[in-house]
């Protein structure tokens, strides 16, 4: 049995597979995700699995260097903001439109979908490197 902390299997598969500059996509229960995209659904019910609960796992297996966020969530949801930069504090943000993040779901080699029932706890995660 795997020992580390992402078991799950779609989940550890797709970052197993990621490169430098490849992306990933997290968000909330409600994102539209694009036909081509292969969506992992984590959702069980209303905020659980948590946006950060499930970032925060990721996160302890993919080397991020950049992230992107809705501008929207400057206003929308500044506490959720706030908790991104306490888990990311050194990670380059570039803020764009919401529907722009949307249309970029399609280049991401996965979106997770959580539980989360905020506005605009989305995130697409630049993959880095580790040497």
């Amino acid at each position: 049995m795997k020992k580390t902390t992402v078991i799950n299997s779609q989940l550890s598969s797709v970052i197993a597979n990621m490169g430098h500059m490849d992306w990933l996509g997290v968000g909330d229960a409600g994102m539209p995700v694009p036909k081509e995209t292969p969506k992992i659904d984590l959702a069980l019910t209303k905020q659980i699995p948590s946006f950060i609960e499930v970032l925060k796992n990721i996160l302890t297996e993919l080397k991020v260097q950049k992230i992107f966020l809705a501008t929207e969530i400057k206003i929308q949801n500044p506490k959720q903001l706030e908790e991104i930069k306490k888990i990311l504090p050194d990670i380059e943000i570039a803020y764009i439109p919401h529907s722009e993040l949307k249309k970029d779901l399609k280049n991401c080699h996965a979106f997770v979908r959580t539980g989360e029932m905020t506005p605009f706890s989305n995130i697409i995660l630049e993959s880095g490197v580790t040497f």
